[in-house]
């Protein structure tokens, strides 16, 4: 068989954060910086991988261990059964597993992708989605998928656990994204939020619950391409993460300054928070130095391509 390359979206959170997980909904797109993935048969049983986390080698029939691979490595597990040699596989991105564009999920979406397709199987982009989930809860136990469904499907979407749901949605006005120069990985954040949520879990059930409810009123305003009226919903979403504690001082200071700036209609924490990225609704062209001086801007726009994989 010759090569089999496939390539995902990196993705970002417009609105849903921590409430989807409890069956509410969000809403999130595909971004113009994507993972590359090539898969090169070989005849021998042995696994090659090439990546900037790890080199990796191993039987294909008894996989060793590398947790920065961990992904990689389970999605190979699903079909190594039923391959009939090893193969070579490469990684390539361009973004950051540092910044929060979801690498792990465009990974697993592109990886599973190449795996299926030298397995012999035809997957549509449900069913691709499903066995990426699937990896990524065997991996980390938990994860609404919003991440996945963006870089499965591309484009934006709003996006619901259960009963599953991905709804393409019409589209944004441009978008900026910022980095405030360091991540708590979400796992982390997941617990700090339900340790906390334990002490009052009537409230932050109530909280969930106006989450729910901004997502949906946010959906129906990018529908009626309201921006105003959704950057004032994305600035009410981050009171809510506020409430939730996942908010902090460099979060806050990218948000408060960008709101102050002309053409923004609203800013907020995209991804689980307690550092990470703030995503603002607009593009300000008179952005205060003092902020450009102390964080990053990374250059985003939505992309319309989900998951690709062809044979080369």
């Amino acid at each position: 068989m010759s090569v089999i390359k496939a390539s995902a979206p990196g993705s970002i959170m417009v609105m849903g954060e921590h409430a989807v997980l409890f069956g509410h909904r969000a809403i999130a797109c595909a971004v113009d910086k994507r993972i590359y993935v090539s898969l090169a048969p070989r005849k021998d049983r042995q696994v090659s991988i090439s990546s900037a986390l790890a080199s990796y080698e191993s039987s294909l029939d008894q996989l060793t261990p590398e947790p920065q691979l961990s992904f990689v490595l389970y999605a190979i597990q699903q079909v190594a059964a039923t391959l009939s040699s090893g193969f070579d596989l490469t990684i390539e991105s361009e973004f950051s597993h540092t910044v929060g564009l979801g690498s792990s999920a465009a990974v697993t979406a592109s990886v599973v992708a190449v795996l299926a397709k030298y397995a012999g199987d035809e997957l549509d982009s449900f069913a691709l989605f499903e066995r990426a989930l699937s990896v990524v809860h065997g991996v980390q136990g938990r994860g609404s998928g919003t991440d996945l469904a963006a870089s499965v499907y591309g484009g934006l979407i709003a996006y619901t656990v259960e009963p599953r749901e991905v709804m393409p949605l019409s589209g944004l006005p441009p978008i900026s994204l910022f980095y405030c120069g360091y991540k708590t990985r979400t796992p982390d954040v997941l617990k700090i939020v339900e340790r906390k949520a334990n002490e009052f879990p009537d409230l932050y059930r109530q909280i969930y619950r106006l989450m729910n409810d901004t997502s949906e009123q946010a959906e129906q305003a990018i529908q009626a391409q309201a921006w105003d009226q959704l950057g004032a919903l994305m600035n009410i979403y981050q009171g809510l993460l506020d409430a939730l504690g996942v908010s902090d001082h460099s979060l806050c200071d990218i948000i408060y300054t960008l709101r102050g700036c002309d053409n923004v209609w609203g800013a907020k924490i995209s991804g689980s928070g307690l550092g990470d990225c703030v995503i603002t609704l607009g593009r300000t062209s008179d952005l205060p130095q003092a902020l450009a001086d102390k964080y990053e801007e990374i250059p985003v726009a939505i992309s319309k391509k989900g998951t690709q994989c062809d044979v080369v």
